[in-house]
């Protein structure tokens, strides 16, 4: 799996753009129909950018993450918000280096959730059974799993459609990719060029590697009832339509 590292420092900039409140409004009104719960664990919470408006709106979060940078990131970001103190204080938020292959909290909680193809890093099928297994087993009878990834066919566009690159006032990248055929795995080389807080004249540059794979949908609704999950629906593109070849993301909604 991946470990953010610098990359950390500059995420935010880089994600800015990236539609969270259309996870989180997925989230809800998935909750709406199975269940509101009190207690939420997100695996890959990242810098919180779901975490912490899922965490104003009254939930109990846990926000798990493999990388104590993005981690870090997290805790300053909530703790600049009003009331950062006390959510910490009233027990409403807690952070946790974990990885979501082994993840595992003292006590069940009503729903998991994994949202910006987390799941896609997680390399082998192996790895993907060890995440699911563990999340059923960290969820009350009845919760509810909420996640999503990108569709394989997604990677494919990617190389095709590849290089990428922005150019901000604060921060720039050039992405290429190299898709393996035969794996549906995906390498993002990414060569960012970061201001550097003390000398605003000055850009930082550092490489940053990511490798992603794509599971077909059918192998993945197969391995979350094996692993005892039922009712068991996948979703395209935050709409509740069932999922095609066409979708970009899959998404996934599983009840224990």
């Amino acid at each position: 799996m991946m470990s953010y590292r610098k990359f950390a420092y500059v995420y935010d900039q880089l994600m800015e753009d990236m539609p969270y409140p259309d996870w989180i409004r997925f989230a809800r009104t998935a909750w709406e129909k199975h269940g509101m719960p009190k207690s939420v664990a997100e695996l890959g919470c990242g810098t919180g950018s779901i975490t912490i408006p899922l965490v104003n709106s009254g939930f109990e979060v846990t926000g798990i993450d493999l990388s104590a940078d993005m981690l870090s990131v997290a805790r300053r970001k909530l703790e600049d918000t009003a009331g950062g103190s006390r959510l910490y204080r009233e027990g409403s938020i807690r952070w946790i280096q974990q990885d979501m292959r082994s993840w595992e909290l003292p006590e069940q909680v009503d729903s998991v959730i994994s949202f910006c193809d987390c799941f896609n890093y997680l390399l082998e099928e192996d790895d993907i059974r060890s995440a699911f297994d563990r999340t059923y087993a960290g969820l009350k009878e009845g919760g509810t799993f909420l996640f999503d990834v990108h569709h394989p066919n997604t990677f494919v566009r990617y190389d095709e459609e590849q290089p990428f690159v922005l150019d901000e006032r604060g921060v720039s990248y050039i992405w290429t990719c190299a898709l393996d055929e035969a794996r549906c795995e995906i390498e993002h080389h990414l060569s960012i060029f970061a201001r550097d807080e003390k000398d605003p004249s000055i850009y930082r540059r550092f490489e940053e590697t990511h490798v992603q794979r794509g599971y077909d949908p059918e192998w993945m609704r197969t391995e979350l009832v094996k692993a005892g999950f039922r009712d068991v629906q996948c979703y395209a593109d935050f709409e509740w339509i069932e999922a095609g070849p066409d979708a970009s993301r899959l998404f996934y909604v599983a009840i224990k």
